[in-house]
């Protein structure tokens, strides 16, 4: 066994001591820089940098700079800015929130979201106006107020539905704001009665009609097929 190895904890043999490594038949000393450690391994350099240093080219360990508002990653070998704080090269830059506003957790877009009932404008938030008879929703696109029920959205207000005879109304995105009742459809800002030739009847809508089976459309009318 040569100078500065032990023999193996298992098994036949010997290994160098801590700060050496094999070189043949020897042990040979391992050059550990400052804030360094011997792994005590076979390959790589023999050494890694201590915990808040980094390696630089393989040759030294420096020291992981952490600037104000940031901390040390738990790897240490590097920095990330606290919550608040947003990186800006090797720097981390006091997020300013807004009067009525609230620091996001979102990985992309604003820093900052604006609270209910406020929408940015610029780098402000600026409060939504809600026209009568509508609320606020939760939507992310468009128009962040809908209109209560019984009315529809025009010209950025909320006009109360008209509902035609023989109709009811309906909250359905688009359209009048209502719907004719089954076995009438709808024409101009009324409903009519459905009229239907001989051998039809309403469809599934309920205002429209079809032809019966073994029927087709021919000129209007349903005929039989031949």
């Amino acid at each position: 066994m040569p100078e500065n190895a032990h023999p193996k904890s298992y098994g036949d043999g010997w290994e160098c001591d801590l700060t050496f490594r094999i070189d043949g038949d020897q042990c040979t000393p391992i050059d550990i820089p400052e804030n360094a450690f011997a792994t005590n391994r076979t390959y790589g350099d023999g050494w890694e940098c201590l915990h808040g240093y980094r390696e630089i080219d393989g040759a030294m360990c420096t020291e992981v700079a952490v600037p104000e508002g940031g901390y040390l990653e738990a790897s240490g070998q590097g920095w990330r800015c606290l919550r608040g704080y947003l990186k800006v090269d090797n720097a981390c830059q006091e997020i300013v929130v807004p009067d009525n506003a609230y620091l996001s957790d979102d990985t992309y877009g604003a820093s900052w979201k604006c609270n209910r009932g406020f929408e940015a404008v610029g780098e402000a938030c600026a409060p939504i106006v809600v026209p009568d008879n509508a609320f606020l929703n939760a939507s992310i696109y468009g128009q962040p107020w809908t209109c209560e029920r019984g009315y529809v959205e025009q010209n950025d207000a909320c006009t109360a539905v008209i509902i035609p005879e023989n109709a009811y109304f309906s909250d359905a995105s688009y359209g009048p704001g209502w719907k004719c009742d089954r076995g009438y459809s709808r024409s101009g800002g009324g409903c009519v009665p459905l009229e239907l030739p001989a051998n039809a009847h309403i469809d599934r809508s309920g205002n429209r009609w079809e032809c019966h089976r073994n029927f087709q459309l021919s000129g209007g009318r349903c005929v039989l097929n031949q």
